[in-house]
C-alpha cells in the first residue's frame, strides 16, 4: 500500500531469493523504498522528460534508429546491450540478472543520454537533428518498457500506453528485437568503448573536483587524458563533450601513459594458489620484483600467465599531486589543472546565479518554454559576475531582459539567498508573448 506493487515484485526478483538464498525485509520496508528511488523513478523520469518537451515543442516522435548523431548511436548500441542481456537471463530464468542489466541502462540513460542531450530538446530550433534526438529517446523508451515489462509491469504499462497513444498493452506486445545486430551492423563497436571510457575519464574527474573540494560549476581551465586510447576519428567529439561535462575549457588527449604514471601488479594469492599450488613461491617473487609484463591484455608472470580474478591492476602517478585520479580500468590518468584565475572564478559565480533563476523558474511555477523578465539584485563580485555573463545567463534562463538592481513594479517571483557572502535577490516575471 506504500510503495506500491511494482517496487515488491522488483525487489523479490532482484534478491537472492531467486537463487535460493534468503532474503530479509526491514519492518519499515526500507529496501522496498529504495526500488522506488534508485529503480522506477529512473525510468518515470525518463518518460516524463520526454513527454514534457515533446508536448512543449508539439512534436510527435516516430520509431527511427536511423540517427547520424554519435550520442543516440551510442543509446541505441546500450540499448541493444540491455534487451540481449534482459533475453539472455529470462531465458535462463535468471531475474536478478535481468533485473540487473535494467538498473545499469537506466544510469546510462539518465545520467549520461538525457543528460548530455538536454541542449538538444531545449532548442528551439526544430531541426533535423532536434528530431532526431526525440525519435531516439522515443525508440529507447519504447524498446526499454517491453524489456522491463515483466518485471516492473505497472509502471511499464503505464509509459508504453502514454508512448503509444492508448495502445491495448505493453503485456501482448512482442518482446524488443528491433536492434538485434545493430551495433555490429554499423560497426558501432569502437564508438560503444570509446564512449564508456569517456565516461569513466568524466567519472574520474568529478571524483577530483570532489577530493579538492571544488564544485562543478567552477570552471577549470584545462584537463588531460593520458592513456586515453581515443582514436583520432571522434577525438575532437569527445573532447569538447568532456570539457562540458566536466566544465573545463580544453581537453588534451595523450598516449604517453608512461611518462606519468606507471601500472602496478597485485596479485591475488588466495584465489591464484588453488589453481597453481606450488608455482606460486615462484609467481609471489616474481610479482615482488615486479617482473611481469602485458600482451594482448594478458598477464604474464614467472612463466604463467594469470587468469581474470587472479589479479588486480592499479595506475600510480610518478609525481603525487593533487588533480591526478586513474579511471576505473586503470589504464589512463586523468590530470586537471585546479588553478582558479579570478576570470575563472566570476564565471563560476555566474552558473551558480543561473542555478539560483532556474529554481526560482520552477518554484515560480513557469512552464519550461516560458520566456522571462529578470532582475538581480546583488553587488560586489556577484554583481560584477552577472555584468560580465549577462548574456550567458539570459541564455541559459530564457530571460528576455537581463537587469542588476532593483525592479520596477511587480514580479511573478522573488526569492534572496546567500552567494559568495553576499545577498542575492532573484526578481522574475512572466515576459510578454
Amino acid at each position: 500500500d506504500q510503495f506500491g506493487s511494482d517496487a515488491l515484485r522488483w525487489m523479490m526478483l532482484s534478491s537472492p531469493v531467486m537463487r535460493g538464498a534468503d532474503i530479509g525485509v526491514d519492518p519499515e520496508g526500507h529496501f522496498i523504498r529504495d526500488v522506488v528511488r534508485l529503480h522506477i523513478k529512473p525510468l518515470w523520469n525518463a518518460y516524463n522528460f520526454f513527454c514534457m518537451y515533446a508536448n512543449a515543442d508539439g512534436l510527435k516522435a516516430d520509431f527511427a534508429t536511423d540517427s547520424e548523431n554519435i550520442m543516440d548511436q551510442y543509446i541505441l548500441t546500450k540499448t541493444e546491450d540491455m534487451a540481449s542481456a534482459v533475453k539472455h537471463a529470462m531465458d535462463g530464468y535468471d531475474a536478478p540478472s535481468a533485473c540487473s542489466a535494467i538498473s545499469g541502462f537506466l544510469d546510462v540513460l539518465n545520467n549520461w543520454y538525457v543528460r548530455r542531450s538536454r541542449l538538444r530538446f531545449w532548442s528551439e530550433e526544430k531541426n533535423a537533428d532536434k528530431q532526431s534526438a526525440y525519435n531516439t529517446l522515443y525508440s529507447v523508451l519504447h524498446i526499454l518498457t517491453r524489456a522491463v515489462a515483466p518485471l516492473m509491469p505497472m509502471v511499464a504499462e503505464q509509459v508504453y500506453r502514454g508512448l503509444t497513444d492508448g495502445e491495448s498493452s505493453v503485456h501482448v506486445a512482442d518482446f524488443p528485437m528491433e536492434l538485434e545486430g545493430f551495433t555490429a551492423k554499423h560497426g558501432y563497436d569502437s564508438l560503444m568503448v570509446e564512449m564508456d571510457r569517456v565516461r569513466d575519464m568524466c567519472n574520474a574527474s568529478h571524483g577530483i573536483r570532489n577530493t579538492e573540494n571544488i564544485r562543478i560549476r567552477q570552471p577549470l581551465a584545462s584537463l588531460t587524458v593520458y592513456g586515453a586510447g581515443i582514436s583520432s576519428d571522434n577525438a575532437d567529439y569527445f573532447a569538447s563533450l568532456i570539457a562540458d561535462e566536466t566544465n573545463v575549457k580544453q581537453v588534451h588527449f595523450s598516449d604517453d601513459l608512461a611518462a606519468v604514471a606507471e601500472r602496478t601488479l597485485k596479485v591475488n594469492f588466495k584465489v591464484a594458489g588453488k589453481r597453481l599450488g606450488a608455482k606460486m613461491k615462484m609467481v609471489s617473487g616474481a610479482a615482488g620484483k615486479g617482473e611481469w609484463e602485458m600482451k594482448d591484455g594478458v598477464i604474464h608472470l614467472a612463466g604463467e600467465i594469470l587468469e581474470e580474478g587472479e589479479y588486480d591492476m592499479a595506475l600510480k602517478p610518478k609525481e603525487a599531486k593533487a588533480g591526478m585520479a586513474p579511471i576505473a580500468s586503470q589504464d589512463a590518468l586523468v590530470v586537471i589543472d585546479t588553478t582558479i584565475t579570478p576570470e575563472l572564478a566570476s564565471e563560476g559565480v555566474a552558473r551558480d546565479v543561473v542555478r539560483m533563476v532556474q529554481q526560482a523558474r520552477k518554484d515560480a511555477g513557469l512552464n519550461v518554454a516560458d520566456r522571462i523578465e529578470l532582475v538581480i539584485g546583488a553587488g560586489g563580485g556577484v554583481g560584477d559576475a552577472v555584468t560580465t555573463h549577462a548574456n550567458y545567463i539570459s541564455e541559459q534562463v530564457l530571460a528576455s531582459s537581463l537587469n542588476v538592481g532593483n525592479p520596477a513594479g511587480e514580479v511573478l517571483y522573488s526569492t534572496e539567498q546567500s552567494l559568495e557572502g553576499e545577498a542575492v535577490v532573484v526578481n522574475i516575471k512572466k515576459a510578454a508573448a
